[in-house]
């Protein structure tokens, strides 16, 4: 399984149906969630919600299944159990499983394609055996539910730089995507009216290769989207680099002036990758 959606991943309540169709409008993939963004006392009433949108013969959908993830809670509580049977009567097959710690959570969602939730410790390091769970198509961190279980009060320094736990996590949730060929998406950036530092964190995750953003706000969305993608003359210069390695037919060649080499066409190759969206 791959993980096709992206680069902006949008949160929608599960408990405001009203703004569904908003949400994927604004978005290349809608994230109904269930878990944090729904009071206990009303997760009943969103799963309601999720059945409610469904055509009259229950395979017509407002949302389209192929751009729609359902954050899930956690395995192992009654609101797990409950999501799950409540999406065995939708066409939804993709699902955010919140607060991921261990390979065994995901073999309870045999059939599903799966992005874990690294946002405690024990998902941070387990994060490489839960990246190589076969339906697992992306893995995704969290910051402030990282600090909070650990005790912390804030993931970011007053600069509004990441702290260096909070980095770890980063790094550590990149790698073991990398290392299985799964998909990696950013944290949320919860600062909502601060767009410039949006932009400066999606260009940072560009670089270091995440492949999606998950957005709180669709005002976040055309920031993340310009991050990721490439300007006109990157585009051209890829194309131009990778015809050019075609034409070689060599592991290493000499293209203006500077050595040519696998890692450079695999940025080659990313770039047009993201100008396809």
């Amino acid at each position: 399984m791959t993980f096709l959606m992206g680069p902006a991943l949008l949160f929608c309540p599960a408990d405001r149906p009203e703004r569904y169709q908003k949400a994927a409008e604004r978005a290349d993939a809608v994230i109904v969630d269930l878990e944090d963004a729904v009071a206990p006392a009303d997760k009943q009433r969103a799963r309601g919600a999720i059945l409610a949108q469904l055509g009259a013969t229950g395979d017509v959908p407002e949302l389209d299944p192929s751009r729609t993830i359902i954050r899930i809670n956690p395995a192992g509580t009654d609101e797990f159990e409950k999501d799950l049977h409540c999406l065995k009567h939708t066409p939804y097959r993709h699902v955010m499983l919140a607060k991921a710690e261990n390979p065994g959570q995901l073999r309870a969602l045999e059939g599903y394609s799966v992005i874990a939730l690294c946002e405690t410790a024990a998902g941070i390091l387990n994060a490489g055996a839960i990246a190589a769970e076969p339906n697992v198509v992306g893995l995704m961190w969290g910051a402030e539910d990282l600090l909070a279980s650990l005790g912390g009060t804030s993931s970011r320094n007053d600069d509004g730089g990441y702290r260096a736990v909070a980095l770890h996590a980063r790094s550590t949730v990149l790698l073991a995507a990398g290392a299985f060929g799964k998909e990696a998406i950013d944290s949320v950036y919860v600062n909502i009216p601060d767009l410039e530092g949006l932009a400066a964190e999606s260009r940072d995750a560009v670089a270091s290769g995440f492949g999606a953003k998950a957005c709180i706000h669709p005002g976040q969305v055309a920031v993340v989207r310009g991050a990721y993608a490439p300007a006109e003359s990157d585009v051209a210069a890829a194309k131009e680099l990778l015809e050019a390695a075609a034409a070689a037919g060599s592991g290493v060649f000499q293209f203006n002036g500077k050595m040519i080499d696998g890692p450079i066409l695999k940025h080659a190759e990313s770039t047009l990758r993201r100008a396809v969206h």
